[in-house]
Parts: C-alpha cells; structure tokens; sequence
C-alpha cells in the first residue's frame, strides 16, 4: 500500500517551538508612542494592570526563514503590568501566512490574525504598513538619520491569554491560561529614523482608538528574537470573555451603521 500522509505518525514536533527557538534575522521598523492613561487601562483584561508609562510599541517586520520563506510580521502592543512584572500586552499581531498565524496563536495564545505587512526600504527611506481586510492600520515611515550603538542583548516579557472557544458557542471550553511569553533579542544593526506613524480607522481592528500622543522613538534594525513561554496561572473566564474581539473579528460591527 502506497503511504498514506495523514495516517499515525511515529514522531511529532512543535515546528512553532522549534522556530521561534532559533536564531532567525529580519529587518523591522519600531515605533514607540505615548497614549493616554485611562486608554491603556481600558483595554487590559484582569489581572494585568496599567504600566506606569502609558506606552504603545508598533513593530513591523520581514522575517527570512532558512529555505527562502518569508513572511511579514505585525505587532501592536500596550505596556502592561503583572504581580510586579513589567511586559506588553499585545492587541494585535498580524501575518500574511496561515503557518504564522496558526501556530503562535495555538501555541503560545498570541493574537495573531491573517493581515497585509509590508517592510520595504530604499536607500534611506523606510516604511512599514500593515492593513487587514481592506483598511489599512498602521504605517510608519521616515528617513534613518542616524547609526546608533546596538544595544546589548535584552529580554522582554509579553503577556498572552491562551484559550479556545467553546463548540456550544458559550464561552471557552476552559478557563484561559495566562501566558508569560519571554523573547530575547539581539541587534546587529540600528538606527534612528525621523518620521512618523499614522494609525487608521478600522471597525475591525480599531487601532485608531489608542491615540499618539508623543513619539518616543523610531528605529530601523535587524535582529533576531528567541522565544520561550510558559503558563503563569489560569484566570476565570468571566475576566476575559469581553475582551474576545481583541482575538476573534467580530463581524457584527460591520452591519453596525450607528
């Protein structure tokens, strides 16, 4: 008998874990902004608390993986707090390919969704944009004024919820796990742009809620994160049910004409 592909395999192995555990460069865009407080607070699900600088970080990335597959990475995070420790709170992480978006999102709990991103740079001149179902949400852009140190080796926490849907359709099959996601990154090149970042109306992925007060920083850089995660804890599922629609597109607002 010829050999049957989707039959009982002797072996299996997280191709997630195995590649967000390597070694893998890319070229990104990074732009930090200031927005308001009480924003960042709104838009936190127990237990996570309010930062205390009320800090946005818009990442855009081309990442090359070893046999020429690329793919785009978009990330949108809020500053948050937990039990003492200083992260980010992702609200959105967009990737132009299944494989991307299934296995962070299964896997570690990541909020990551099917988008357009886009790293293009020439010369001098660099942008970065993401776009989901036809809006485009956030573009950063500007001139690279300046070569800086890179920076030593540093690690930073990320907050995820992981969970499921239930098949009833009422609430999740289990209470979420709360997931500390810790990504330790190098650079081997950055620098400084001067520029901008625009953020766009969406009902479905409302970016433009979280306003830009003031630019902290942009930088263009190549670097290269590790990734490791573990579960903290499990929370109540009543804590996370409204906050659903950050993982899961609520269609319903695009019948919404109020």
């Amino acid at each position: 008998m010829a050999t049957v592909r989707y039959g009982a395999r002797e072996q299996q192995r997280s191709r997630e874990v195995e590649a967000t555990s390597a070694e893998i460069w890319s070229e990104a865009i990074t732009a930090i902004y200031e927005t308001d407080p009480e924003v960042i607070a709104a838009v936190l699900p127990p237990p996570l608390e309010p930062p205390a600088e009320p800090r946005v970080r818009a990442t855009i990335t081309k990442v090359e993986m070893p046999g020429g597959y690329v793919f785009g990475a978009g990330y949108f995070a809020v500053r948050a707090r937990h039990e003492g420790t200083d992260g980010e709170y992702p609200l959105l992480m967009p990737m132009t390919t299944e494989q991307a978006t299934v296995g962070g999102r299964e896997t570690f709990g990541e909020p990551k969704k099917i988008g357009q991103v886009t790293v293009t740079r020439d010369g001098d001149q660099v942008e970065g944009v993401i776009a989901r179902m036809g809006f485009t949400l956030i573009t950063v852009s500007g001139r690279v004024s300046e070569t800086l140190p890179p920076p030593p080796e540093f690690t930073k926490t990320d907050f995820y919820f992981k969970f499921l849907p239930s098949p009833d359709g009422k609430g999740f099959d289990d209470d979420p796990s709360l997931v500390y996601c810790y990504k330790k990154e190098k650079n081997r090149l950055l620098e400084r742009v001067e520029g901008n970042i625009v953020l766009g109306e969406s009902p479905l992925d409302p970016v433009i809620d979280i306003p830009v007060r003031r630019i902290v920083d942009i930088t263009w850089s190549e670097r290269a994160t590790i990734q490791t995660a573990e579960i903290h804890s499990k929370v109540p599922s009543d804590w996370i049910l409204p906050y659903v629609h950050q993982r899961y597109d609520d269609l319903s607002v695009l019948g919404n004409k109020d």
